[in-house]
């Protein structure tokens, strides 16, 4: 390769064509203009939105966050403004050319359905990524993710409720999560997205309560990221359609680990609390260690993990 030859970073995810393979995680990014003030989104893939609901939901009561180490804990409980406010209003206020995933959650496979024909055709969006995975609400979501069953009643519905590019978020609190790729994938979802959080409780021990209101939680960040990169591995062993790995990627280093495990694509989440311009400056850093190591294209690192017979 020409030592200036453009690098090609394009990646493909389940029908989504991102500009790099560089996204924000849902619920991490707010609805993409809480960042505008410090990163153009056009430096990055895309992002995906705050989960979204039939209608308006205000989440858990505070305490919802806690700081542990290395990483943090969080029970917002999926607050956000409806499915129709994020169409009316939010959309709008973002720039051209930003390929936009919009989070998909519901209490059971109807409603999660309604969600996505209402999203189904708004120019913005580019595909949907189905929240099966959430570990501090009430009902809903994890309950999916957990059981084979239900969740392919979850994919069955949804696909049969859209034409867009759908991406399924797998919760990593399940006995086998090969299995469970294979059920997505069986009941047409075009990609998965993993880890979400890995369910946890901190303590107070001054007042000797739980750190959360809601007790427990998600534990997201750095601590999770070796758990995500055995969990991505896995799964594209058990599945064809591609992965976007989601845990405490913060640097290009961890980004390309998930590529050489199997992920076409990855999704910068906490690290976007401590550093704003962390997605931005992740997508650059898979630039720079490609044209040091002599690779033109980002998508041949794709699954070529060495892993000794």
């Amino acid at each position: 390769m020409s030592a200036s030859a453009p690098i090609n970073t394009a990646v493909d995810l389940g029908g989504i064509a991102l500009r790099n393979p560089v996204l924000t995680a849902s619920g991490t990014f707010g609805y993409g203009t809480e960042f505008g003030p410090f990163l153009d989104l056009r430096r990055i893939g895309g992002f995906v939105a705050k989960s979204l609901t039939l209608e308006p939901r205000h989440g858990n009561l505070p305490a919802r966050i806690v700081e542990t180490p290395a990483g943090m804990l969080n029970a917002i409980g999926l607050e956000n403004v409806g499915v129709d406010a994020f169409v009316r209003e939010k959309l709008p206020a973002l720039p051209d050319g930003v390929p936009v995933v919009a989070s998909v959650f519901g209490s059971e496979p109807a409603s999660y359905a309604e969600v996505c024909k209402r999203l189904t055709g708004v120019p913005r969006v580019a595909g949907l990524e189905i929240n099966a995975s959430c570990p501090h609400v009430k009902s809903g979501g994890i309950e999916f993710g957990q059981d084979p069953t239900l969740l392919a009643d979850l994919v069955r519905a949804t696909r049969s409720a859209t034409n867009l590019p759908l991406l399924i978020k797998l919760s990593p609190n399940v006995t086998s999560i090969a299995e469970m790729a294979r059920v997505c994938e069986d009941q047409g979802a075009d990609g998965i997205s993993l880890i979400n959080t890995l369910q946890a409780l901190e303590v107070d021990l001054a007042t000797r309560r739980p750190a959360l209101r809601n007790v427990l939680g998600g534990l997201s960040g750095p601590a999770i990221r070796p758990v995500a990169l055995r969990m991505v591995w896995q799964a594209s062993r058990a599945v064809a359609i591609p992965i976007c790995g989601i845990g405490g990627i913060a640097t290009a280093e961890d980004a390309l680990k998930f590529l050489l495990c199997g992920a076409s694509a990855v999704q910068v989440g906490t690290a976007n609390y401590t550093n704003p311009m962390a997605a931005a400056e992740v997508a650059d850093g898979i630039v720079a260690w490609c044209a040091a190591n002599g690779v033109a294209r980002v998508a041949d690192l794709v699954g070529t993990l060495e892993v000794p017979e």
